[in-house]
């Protein structure tokens, strides 16, 4: 038993303990190597994040300090402008036909709506007093014919006379004197039949022009008398209405392209898609002081009769313009003590504050004459905080053409 305890005895002496103790150690101050040297690349990574973190929100910082806008470029207007006015159709000539006689009516020939031809009878007068007038004056003429024939004779003997000293030079000079007179008188007589023959001519009324009878204020029977004012009343209305005048106040600003030849024309809404076109003819040359118009006529072909003298009409002008003009839109305009003005963004993208003139207002758009060139970069929807020379930001995409 003995032996076998000492030969088993030396058996716990393969573990070496005391040698696994002194290989620990290394072992773990590589592993607080690795994970010191883990804990300072991430503090790294971290601490360089942060600072690119702040560069970034510097940068965004500086960025929105600097404002972003919207820019438009002007829109160049037509080289000729649509002027459109109001205007009414005449007649090309109108006559008013009153009586030069007195009397009664006859009959007429002619009513409202015909059309007549020049020197064409439209009615007839009865004129009584004027006949007997005219009665008397050739009776009255006739005696003075007889009385000039009898001074005649009556001359002759006397200068006949006046040769053989029968009579006086003063008595033969009488004669021949009285004579003279006598046929004074007969030229009198003469002329006063005419104008008695050519007053009662005018028991035959005709028109004067060719047109249609717009008008008729008399009927058979109805009491004529002669003349044009007072209470007297126009026997017809004439008017020639192939072609009609057209005249039409234009805009004192407007006045300077209007001249004789330019084109036009007018509609009318119970003729919808229609155009009837004319050309100017003349103008007033000179400005009405009241109304700062130019008056102006425009002749208009009307060879069916399908316009009618007294319609409102429009009349349309292709004004050329002199000067060229762009618009913009409303929100563009920054309206200051100073006067109108725009924002424009320079190369420098720097704000730049620039005078214009305004013209007309399109709701949408203003005219503007003045003060801008069409590849300026206009800011819309400005601050009126927006200050000349100002820094901004151009957003991206805008700048087309409105």
């Amino acid at each position: 038993m003995t032996e076998l305890t000492e030969q088993r005895s030396p058996a716990p002496a393969k573990s070496s303990p005391p040698n696994s103790n002194q290989q620990q150690p290394p072992k773990s101050g590589r592993l607080a190597l690795i994970v010191l040297a883990i804990l300072l690349v991430a503090g790294g990574f971290a601490i360089a994040r942060r600072l690119t973190e702040r560069g970034a929100l510097a940068k965004e910082t500086e960025r929105l300090a600097v404002p972003t806008v919207g820019v438009t470029k002007p829109s160049a207007e037509p080289a000729a402008d649509q002027l459109v006015l109001p205007a009414q159709l005449q007649p090309y000539v109108e006559s008013a036909i009153f009586a030069r006689t007195n009397g009664y009516l006859l009959h007429w020939n002619k009513d409202i709506g015909s059309h007549v031809k020049k020197g064409e009878l439209l009615a007839e007068i009865d004129t009584p007093e004027v006949d007997q007038e005219l009665s008397q004056a050739k009776a009255a003429r006739q005696q003075t014919d007889a009385q000039m024939q009898l001074a005649k004779s009556t001359a002759e003997r006397w200068t006949n006379l006046r040769k053989t000293d029968s009579v006086s030079q003063q008595e033969a000079d009488q004669q021949v004197s009285a004579y003279a007179q006598s046929q004074a008188n007969l030229a009198a007589a003469d002329a006063n039949v005419r104008r008695l023959q050519q007053l009662e001519s005018f028991k035959h009324v005709y028109s004067p022009i060719t047109g249609v009878i717009t008008r008729r204020n008399t009927d058979v029977g109805a009491l004529i008398t002669a003349g044009s004012t007072g209470q007297t009343r126009e026997l017809f209305d004439v008017a020639q209405i192939d072609p009609l005048r057209v005249f039409v106040s234009v805009p004192q600003n407007n006045a300077p392209s209007i001249r004789a030849g330019l084109p036009a024309y007018i509609v009318l809404r119970e003729y919808p898609g229609q155009k009837f076109n004319g050309k100017v003819v003349r103008t007033a040359d000179a400005i009405d002081p009241t109304t700062r118009t130019l008056l102006t006529e425009i002749d208009v072909p009307n060879p069916n009769g399908q316009l009618l003298p007294g319609s409102y009409a429009e009349v349309h002008f292709a004004v050329p313009i002199q000067i060229s003009r762009m618009s913009v839109p409303v929100n563009t305009v920054l309206f200051r003590p100073e006067g109108p003005r725009v924002a424009v963004v320079g190369p420098d993208n720097k704000v730049h504050l620039k005078a214009i003139i305004i013209g007309r207002d399109f709701g949408t758009k203003i005219e503007i004459l003045g003060g801008l060139d069409a590849n300026d970069q206009v800011i819309m929807n400005p601050a009126d905080s927006l200050e000349d020379g100002e820094e901004v930001n151009v957003k991206a995409g805008s700048g087309a053409k409105s």
